[in-house]
């Protein structure tokens, strides 16, 4: 099986995550990850339909996805789209920002869409919210509540070798192992899907 990690970066820390995300697809037996930073060039889209999942992440900059995978998601309409060649894949999402909130909802609820629109299937997070209670802490898997997909934090001030935090990078290995997980469930059924498409 082979899970695709899409994502763009601007100072290291979403690459992070991506990279995080990747290690816990890795974790499912025979399952490959493949990392492509959109910044690097360009993208390999026989590879992405090869893939059996695609997950996206991107920075939240001003309350939405960056510009560079925004470019990626309009590529995509000739490429992908127009034959629905995505169809059936699953999808999920993270994104990283220097506030703790700072509207990520709206670039996962972007990303979400934008695989709705290439028919794909998209996998949320299946964790309760963390460090929500007098007895939890900023430790906890999903500290900071999401459902859409994983949000993760990195102070302003901190370089990527610190931030986002142990929690936040344990939570996308979380995400990427059950988008691992899933996508095995959902392999017999895939051709069958496939074909009812076609």
């Amino acid at each position: 099986m082979l899970v695709s990690i899409v994502y763009d970066s601007g100072y290291g820390h979403t690459a992070r995550v991506a990279e995080a995300t990747a290690q816990g697809v890795r974790e499912v037996e025979a399952t490959e990850a493949r990392l492509i930073a959109v910044s690097d060039g360009p993208v390999d889209w026989e590879a992405l339909e090869k893939s059996d999942a695609i997950v996206f992440g991107s920075p939240t900059y001003n309350g939405m996805i960056s510009a560079r995978l925004k470019q990626f998601f309009e590529e995509s309409t000739k490429t992908a789209w127009t034959e629905l060649k995505w169809r059936n894949k699953i999808a999920a999402g993270f994104t990283n920002s220097g506030a703790q909130h700072g509207d990520k909802l709206n670039s996962l609820v972007s990303m979400a869409l934008f695989a709705a629109q290439h028919g794909m299937i998209w996998v949320g997070l299946d964790l309760m919210p963390g460090n929500n209670s007098s007895t939890s802490s900023p430790d906890d898997l999903n500290r900071l509540g999401s459902w859409l997909g994983v949000m993760t934090h990195a102070n302003v001030d901190q370089a990527p070798d610190v931030a986002p935090p142990d929690s936040d990078l344990r939570t996308a290995q979380y995400l990427g192992r059950r988008v691992a997980q899933i996508v095995r469930q959902f392999q017999p059924a895939q051709s069958a899907l496939s074909n009812q498409g076609a």
